[in-house]
């Protein structure tokens, strides 16, 4: 009885510390996330399934230092860009962020659409942009962030679905280890474009500053008077890893699912996320892929404010406006202005014949471009004593945040290699 009580004990104290993290790892699952994935297991089957091993530590260790700095400055990751660094350097990473970051959004907002007219044929997916996009403007703008993510991060766990899936089906156990577990690395074009969009989707810039950014913002808007110390940060890097973690295991089920569905049955290219929920029904019935198609929409609601809440704090951090998700709108207009011009201007993207797949390939391009520079200011800045005291990088932090600053330059490189040749 005992040994229950403290098991629930842990249980309920790891649920309680978990936050921004958990609600980061969410959003990087986002519509457009889940269209890149179900495209990677049709077209490779179980090849890039080792991706997911990769891309958990990187995404720990950055998002680690991003939260890190939020938690020792009390600010967000652009504050300490604009004291700290050149403001060319700030405003180039703004030029090249913005309209990645609008891309991803009209990527996401089409993506809802797509589901909503699966789930009713008759209304056209227009429609349900346009519906998602105004009631995404009410309930932002009306309501704390926190109180919508406590309730939507629960919308995520239909995803888990994927999870089910390839346990229905006669599987090779034995090959998804080896493919696991063994890199399978394929010097083509195709393969190396796969591998550049799955750590473009993964390791993202734009949440680089939205981690940062929302536990400087949980910090100040505790009841209690919170003391940065182990404990702390030792919380933090538990609701990090946790929320990286789930991501990365979701992830790894989708590219599971759709290599052991889609690409089995010769079905190798995936434009939608229309398409990877269709993938569901032969094989669970209706009621499986309702529920998945609840889950893409869950996950856009989540994903959509964090996309332009990290934009509008970007903005605002740079230009000293009042900011907050949780301020009301006449206590932080130009704020809320912001956000509002983006999902209008994501939601335009759906009617100038753009299509997600579009989208997300310009996206890719400029997160490529991007990151490994904002990459090597995050690493900076978690190693200046000025500015994080005691609380610099560890080794392992610098290691990690190194190969990932190596593997992203790779990616950036490929990237423009493959677009001009």
């Amino acid at each position: 009885m005992k040994e229950k009580t403290g098991f629930s004990a842990r249980i309920k104290k790891t649920l309680k510390i978990l936050g921004p993290g958990l609600v980061t790892g969410a959003s990087d699952d986002d519509p457009s996330g889940i269209a890149t994935y179900t495209q990677t297991g049709a077209q490779f089957g179980y090849a890039t399934l080792w991706t997911a091993l990769l891309t958990f530590p990187l995404m720990a260790a950055i998002q680690g230092m991003c939260a890190r700095i939020g938690l020792v400055t009390t600010e967000g990751l652009t504050v300490a860009l604009r004291k700290h660094y050149p403001r060319p350097i700030l405003y180039l990473m703004l030029l090249f962020s913005f309209p990645a970051i609008t891309l991803n959004i009209g990527a996401d907002i089409q993506g809802m659409g797509a589901v909503g007219n699966m789930l009713f044929p008759k209304v056209p997916a227009s429609i349900f942009s346009v519906i998602f996009t105004s009631i995404l403007m009410i309930v932002i703008i009306r309501f704390p962030y926190q109180k919508i993510a406590a309730i939507l991060k629960w919308l995520c766990l239909s995803l888990l679905l994927y999870i089910a899936v390839p346990f229905m089906i006669t599987q090779d156990w034995g090959q998804i280890a080896r493919n696991t577990f063994i890199p399978t690395i394929k010097l083509d074009k195709e393969f190396l474009s796969i591998l550049v969009a799955i750590l473009g989707t993964t390791i993202s810039p734009y949440l680089f500053f939205w981690q940062a950014t929302m536990e400087a913002e949980d910090l100040k808007h505790s009841k209690l008077k919170i003391v940065v110390d182990k404990q702390v940060l030792g919380n933090m890097k538990k609701d990090v890893n946790i929320g990286m973690l789930l991501s990365n295991l979701v992830m790894f089920f989708i590219i599971l699912t759709a290599a052991s569905v889609l690409f089995k049955a010769g079905i190798h290219k995936v434009d939608t996320v229309y398409q990877a929920a269709k993938a569901l029904e032969p094989l669970v019935g209706r009621f499986a892929y309702l529920i998945f198609a609840v889950g893409v929409i869950g996950t856009g609601f989540l994903g959509i404010p964090v996309l332009a809440g990290s934009q509008a704090y970007m903005l605002a951090e740079t230009f000293g406006w009042e900011a907050g998700l949780d301020k009301k709108f006449p206590q932080a207009k130009p704020f809320y202005v912001s956000i509002v011009v983006s999902l209008l201007v994501g939601l335009l993207l759906n009617f100038i014949g753009i299509s997600p797949i579009q989208a997300l390939v310009y996206t890719a391009i400029l997160y490529g471009l991007t990151a490994p520079v904002i990459i090597a200011m995050v690493m900076h800045i978690g190693n200046n004593k000025k500015i994080m005291k005691e609380n610099t990088n560890s080794k392992l932090s610098n290691f990690l945040g190194g190969l990932t600053l190596l593997l992203m330059t790779a990616a950036a490189v490929a990237l423009l290699y493959f677009q001009f040749t």
